[in-house]
């Protein structure tokens, strides 16, 4: 049944993903910026739906009121990295407009990628540190200025359950230098839907948004160890078996 269910939502992908890109390229040149985004994010909203009706992939938000008390204020959001499921759930359900640091390539893919270049996310060339640490800098304090949050996955890459890689520094440093609040969300949507995987198993999701994160007077390097151990200790809380 997972197996069934799961092809019918990537059958569902296929079709309806270039059908909704070729709308917003359609679309896009008669709206602002931010109802660009609002457009583009009843994808996502359609896709959590479909994964929670028919995938019986649930979710769960906790912390939600950290995000709340700090809607007027600058903000990286730093997340744990698991599954394509955080990165189409965000835009779907946080309640302010993201500006995503991703890798360059991803606008290459047809159709998603040609949409996703029509909005105003920073995107880098990993093969490059210097420069892809200028971009993010650069990019994000112009983003973080226009009242928009940054998100960034710290690990870099999706990582499996019960396991992480080093913390990288940029959002962390970014976070430091603009002065602004960072929000950390531990989660484990990569029990449902695993790094590279086909099948998308029934389950729920528990997204735990932390208490913002004050950058003031702290390095990047203080920072992100704070960082890294909020979102890793809640790891453990809302995971434990994958920890054992």
């Amino acid at each position: 049944m997972v197996f069934i269910r799961s092809t019918l939502f990537t059958l569902f992908l296929l079709i309806f993903t270039p059908i909704w890109s070729v709308l917003c390229m359609l679309a896009f040149p008669f709206l602002s910026p931010e109802n660009r985004y609002r457009f583009i994010g009843l994808w996502n909203k359609i896709v959590i739906w479909l994964l929670w009706h028919l995938c019986g992939i649930h979710y769960e938000i906790r912390g939600m009121e950290n995000m709340l008390a700090v809607l007027n204020e600058p903000v990286v959001i730093l997340s744990k990295h698991q599954s394509a499921y955080e990165t189409i759930a965000y835009i779907a359900l946080l309640p302010k407009q993201l500006c995503f640091v991703f890798k360059r390539e991803l606008l290459w893919i047809p159709f998603f990628g040609w949409a996703l270049a029509l909005l105003k996310m920073i995107h880098i060339n990993r093969a490059n540190k210097q420069t892809a640490a200028l971009s993010v800098a650069s990019q994000g304090r112009k983003r973080l200025s226009e009242g928009k949050w940054i998100l960034l996955f710290p690990e870099g890459t999706r990582t499996p359950t019960g396991s992480n890689k080093p913390y990288r520094k940029g959002g962390a440093r970014l976070a430091s230098a603009t002065g602004a609040l960072v929000i950390p969300i531990a989660h484990n949507a990569g029990r449902c839907w695993p790094k590279n995987s086909f099948l998308k198993k029934p389950g729920t999701v528990i997204f735990s948004i932390g208490p913002a994160i004050s950058s003031t007077g702290k390095s990047g390097e203080e920072l992100q160890q704070e960082i890294e151990g909020w979102i890793e200790t809640e790891m453990r809380v809302i995971d434990p078996s994958a920890y054992q």
